[in-house]
């Protein structure tokens, strides 16, 4: 993440290694990202794009399904000049992990290429592949030394998430990959901190005054943190149904934004102090026993409705999907932080599929002012203090208060103040990735997971795992698609006086 006191800069000459480049991920976000970081002057000016297949395929139809998928999913109009500079750099390559010989070829081929393309040894490997094959090709890449930086020249691996399906696998993950890179080489990737409100959160914390001293438990009376989808599994049956919503989006997604929200105070801002805070506060949540972890949960799945007009089938019918599945697609957790900042305050998270609206937001609810002068306004008719960020559809802050209402009598309601980014910032569409792409390639990992982190994440979520593969059937309940989700998340959290944020 580049300096806010400086423009950013070009990155030094390198070569941008694609595994998966056929793929949806590549076609939908790696590629327009490239291009809009090469329309901004971002690219190096000693740059070409490698894309790895495992079957013989020609550059130029390669080419051809790339620039394709960039109309496709492009966010702003493609200047065709731009499109032809980024992806006339490409060269096709093949390699497969289950024929080690043809990563002894790719290495011959990238010294004969990186000498014709300037790019001084520089290598980024992008593996945009399904996590079975994270390690499989990552050893291959180091038994043929890709991996081994000398001579001044820098070699990085961006691994996607999802990073592992339980603690014991993402450990023994960390383990292999750092068997062959050092950590400062491995950029686990997570899309979400590629947004602006999300970089955001320190920023409001930290620089701002009337912030920082409220941000703790002699204040804040709870945090809630939702991610809604409103699409439903779709296509996607196979891979959802052996993972499920907690293992899809609170390990990685959710636990970041908990992270940022609640980190202590970094010495610098660096990605070694950064990284530090986050990995320390996920270390200290709680971890709960079985009997807690079922108490403090709720797993939905979703049956037949409608989002919108359009008719949602039952998740069990989902092609691919077991007809007796206890697969979750919603879930709603309650955790506390066991730190001296956080002792006593509630954290709610939820996210679920086949919701009626799509949201992402992070609600601070401030604790009540003591209200003895205004005896004759009743408590529930006065409006919560909330401090709510924005993350999806729209990005911005939303400050909730209460104020008199004009006339004669003290009467109060509560109104709300809202900063949109689009309002006071004019910054171009983007897939959310050029921030992430351009920072593996300057080298700042500020922005992605280090190993402790990772396994922070997944040590506090193992026990919601672990409780609910015992219950089997037993506690998973239904919702209906298009709606807020299950009646028992509600439950989950009136039964501490509390209630989820409407959203709107």
């Amino acid at each position: 993440m580049a300096d806010a006191s400086n423009k950013p800069h070009k990155p030094e000459p390198c070569c941008f290694v694609i595994f998966g480049v056929t793929g949806d991920l590549t076609h939908r976000l790696v590629i327009p990202a490239l291009y809009n970081l090469a329309e901004s002057g971002l690219l190096p000016e000693q740059f070409c794009i490698v894309g790895i297949v495992r079957k013989q395929m020609s550059e130029d139809d390669l080419r051809q399904s790339l620039m394709d998928g960039l109309n496709k999913h492009a966010t702003r109009p493609v200047k065709t000049e731009v499109a032809q500079k980024v992806l006339g750099c490409l060269t096709c390559l093949e390699a497969d992990p289950s024929d080690p010989a043809s990563f002894d070829t790719l290495s011959k081929a990238f010294e004969k290429l990186e000498t014709a393309k300037g790019t001084c040894g520089n290598r980024l490997f992008y593996l945009a592949v399904p996590p079975t094959a994270f390690a499989p090709i990552t050893e291959q890449l180091g038994r043929v030394g890709l991996l081994r930086e000398a001579n001044g020249a820098w070699r990085r691996l961006v691994v996607e998430k999802p990073f592992g399906t339980d603690l014991a696998s993402a450990k023994a993950l960390n383990g292999k990959l750092l068997k062959i890179a050092d950590e400062h080489q491995i950029y686990r990737i997570d899309h979400y901190l590629g947004k602006e409100t999300v970089q955001n959160i320190l920023v409001l914390r930290f620089a701002n005054g009337m912030f920082e001293p409220i941000w703790n438990r002699n204040h804040i009376d709870h945090i809630q943190i939702t991610v809604d989808e409103k699409l439903a599994v779709g296509h996607r049956g196979s891979f959802y149904d052996a993972t499920g919503a907690l293992r899809d989006m609170v390990p990685n997604h959710l636990f970041q934004l908990l992270s940022l929200v609640t980190m202590e105070p970094p010495t610098r801002f660096d990605a070694r102090a950064v990284r530090s805070e986050k990995a320390e506060v996920l270390a200290a949540i709680q971890t709960q026993r079985p009997e807690e972890a079922l108490r403090n949960s709720v797993r939905g799945q979703y049956h037949a409705g409608k989002i919108g007009d359009q008719a949602v089938g039952d998740y069990r019918k989902t092609p691919d999907v077991k007809p007796d599945s206890t697969t979750e697609t919603y879930a709603a957790l309650k955790l506390t932080i066991d730190n001296w900042r956080w002792a006593g305050v509630p954290f709610y998270l939820r996210t679920g599929k086949a919701l009626g609206l799509k949201r992402t937001e992070v609600a601070i609810k401030f604790k009540q002012a003591p209200f003895a002068m205004f005896r004759a306004t009743p408590v529930d008719q006065l409006s919560q203090n909330y401090l709510v960020i924005g993350i999806e559809p729209a990005e911005g802050i939303t400050l909730q208060f209460n104020t008199k209402v004009p006339g004669p009598t003290i009467s109060i309601d509560g109104v709300e103040m809202k900063f949109r980014y689009k309002d006071y910032f004019k910054a171009a569409p983007s897939t959310g990735y050029e921030t992430l792409i351009y920072d593996c390639m300057i080298g700042d990992n500020i922005l992605f997971q280090r190993a402790d982190g990772v396994e922070a994440g997944w040590q506090a979520v193992q026990p919601f795992l672990d409780a609910w593969k015992k219950a089997g059937a037993d506690g998973l309940v239904g919702y209906e698609a298009g709606s807020e989700g299950p009646a028992e998340a509600d439950a989950l959290l009136a039964r501490d006086g509390h209630n989820w944020r409407k959203l709107t």
